[in-house]
């Protein structure tokens, strides 16, 4: 299944000069734990729930922190045509948990995630399961 399958429809984004208090509403009212953040129409960078939370420490009001300085800049990205496995790739090469998807004009489409691999591994299997209890009708797990 390719890449831009999966996730939400919409991506939530953020311009590098929002602040994260903002950043921090737009992820609970858009239930999610990311946005990308644009220059144009191109991604430039990512903040993550977790990257809201390691700012914390570092500065008396959190919230005025510009998404600029909190975020991961130059983030990894996947094509929108991309396999699902490809997910699995770039976790490995990026060691990162989360990845823009564009198209091919770089614009972000998306956003897949090591829940998103996860959930289509599980799918995967469990279309495995069926067949070979077909095959093998003795066979209960």
């Amino acid at each position: 299944m390719p890449v831009g399958k999966l996730g939400p429809d919409d991506v939530v984004t953020a311009q590098p000069d929002d602040d994260l208090e903002t950043v921090a509403e737009r992820f609970a009212e858009e239930n999610v734990g990311a946005v990308v953040v644009t220059e144009g129409d191109e991604p430039a960078g990512i903040v993550t729930d977790r990257d809201v939370a390691l700012a914390i420490p570092n500065h008396d009001d959190v919230g005025s922190v510009s998404v600029e300085d909190a975020m991961t800049a130059d983030p990894a990205t996947l094509h929108e045509d991309d396999e699902a496995i490809e997910i699995s790739r770039a976790i490995e090469e990026h060691n990162a948990r989360r990845f823009p998807v564009v198209d091919d004009d770089g614009t972000p489409t998306g956003i897949v995630t090591l829940d998103d691999l996860v959930a289509t591994i599980g799918e995967q299997l469990e279309n495995v399961s069926e067949t070979i209890e077909v095959q093998s009708p003795g066979y209960s797990p």
